[in-house]
């Protein structure tokens, strides 16, 4: 560059320095108030200034000093969750500032010949690309930092809810440093270890993965992702194990409700999943109090909102029934009551439990929850 752009464009300086730092924090969209834009006009002033001092030098464009202050302007963008398209796009709309105050100045003070112009767009290019490598340099790092520093925080989640007795402060703010506005029911999908990379991938923000070298164990969050349709779809072929939507603070419990079916019934390559909620009667027939629990919230759930002594009459008189295979006299008679009155409670059962009461799973199940009771 002519050693003669320094004087002549100098005295331009305070208000193109305004003019760069307007239009780029227009561009950028920021919302950080005026530390945002003093950051921006910093920037530019340094990049504005050192390429004056370049002017008929050959000095490397941007020395440490200096190129650091733009990679801290590219890791800003990250952190605000933005790639570098916006980025690049003001330093692009800088550049023709520049050029445009540049040949203006050299122009007010002498004749400018068509190879001065042409050296001056060169000079100019090249200095902003050196500008955008440290601003694009200063995102990546930034991107990769929060990549590790997520990666972590999901660890961390998951041993947290893989070893239970959490208080719930430390869950929810574990929680909320992977995303997790709430915290509340956690699917948990046992699968070959060899599944955990690709877990991570298909479940994104939803499901935190943790590897225990025999298997994996991917905990979802309560979601459509983890409703029973989705997780049939995305885990078909899989060889997965999906154990019950329990509370967080019940993930060991639920964890091994999963590990309790695996050994039951052995996944099947290209087949769809196996869901524990399947299982519960055979588990619960073999000791596993935790599956009977599960089964009862499960099946009970439609009389949860009755009175207490509402809800025993009903019981009772639901245990007899299946017991006595339906016998409304059977029932009177064991209980003690009118045999209207066995109807009245069966009417009260069907519209609480609906078709469930013809279907012989169901029944079975229920005749397991109410046996324990």
């Amino acid at each position: 560059m002519s050693v003669d752009l320094a004087p002549a464009m100098r005295p331009r300086l305070p208000a193109t320095v305004q003019a760069i730092a307007d239009t780029a924090a227009t561009a950028l969209q920021g919302d950080g108030g005026a530390k945002f834009e003093r950051d921006v006009r910093t920037a530019v002033q340094v990049a504005l200034d050192r390429f004056l001092d370049l002017a008929g030098t050959a000095e490397p464009a941007l020395p440490p000093g200096i190129r650091e202050v733009f990679v801290a302007l590219g890791a800003a963008e990250a952190r605000e969750n933005r790639g570098p398209e916006m980025l690049l796009g003001a330093l692009r709309t800088a550049a023709r500032l520049m050029l445009r105050t540049a040949s203006e100045s050299l122009a007010a003070l002498r004749p400018i010949t068509v190879d001065e112009l042409i050296d001056l767009t060169d000079a100019t290019s090249a200095y902003v690309d050196e500008l955008a490598a440290a601003c694009t340099d200063g995102l990546a790092r930034q991107l990769r930092e929060q990549a590790g520093e997520g990666d972590r925080r999901r660890r961390q989640m998951a041993d947290l809810l893989l070893r239970g007795g959490a208080p719930p402060d430390l869950a929810r703010d574990a929680a909320a440093g992977i995303g997790w506005l709430s915290l509340d029911l956690v699917v948990p999908v046992l699968l070959p270890p060899d599944q955990a990379r690709d877990a991570r991938f298909r479940f994104g923000a939803d499901g935190v993965v943790a590897e225990r070298g025999r298997d994996a164990i991917l905990l979802l969050r309560a979601g459509p992702r983890a409703e029973r349709a989705a997780l049939t779809e995305a885990l078909r072929g899989r060889e997965a194990v999906v154990g019950p939507a329990l509370a967080w603070s019940e993930t060991p419990e639920a964890v091994r409700l999963a590990e309790r079916t695996a050994e039951l019934v052995k996944p099947v390559p290209d087949a769809d999943p196996v869901f524990a909620a399947d299982h519960f009667a055979a588990l619960a027939l073999r000791g596993e109090t935790g599956a009977l629990a599960v089964l009862a919230a499960r099946r009970l759930a439609p009389l949860a909102g009755l009175k207490a002594g509402q809800r025993d009459q009903l019981l009772v008189t639901l245990e007899s029934w299946l017991r006595h295979w339906g016998s409304r006299t059977a029932v009177a008679a064991e209980l003690f009551v009118h045999p209207q009155t066995v109807s009245y409670r069966l009417n009260r059962l069907r519209d609480l439990l609906g078709d469930d009461l013809d279907d012989p799973d169901t029944r079975f199940e229920l005749l397991l929850v109410l046996a324990r009771r």
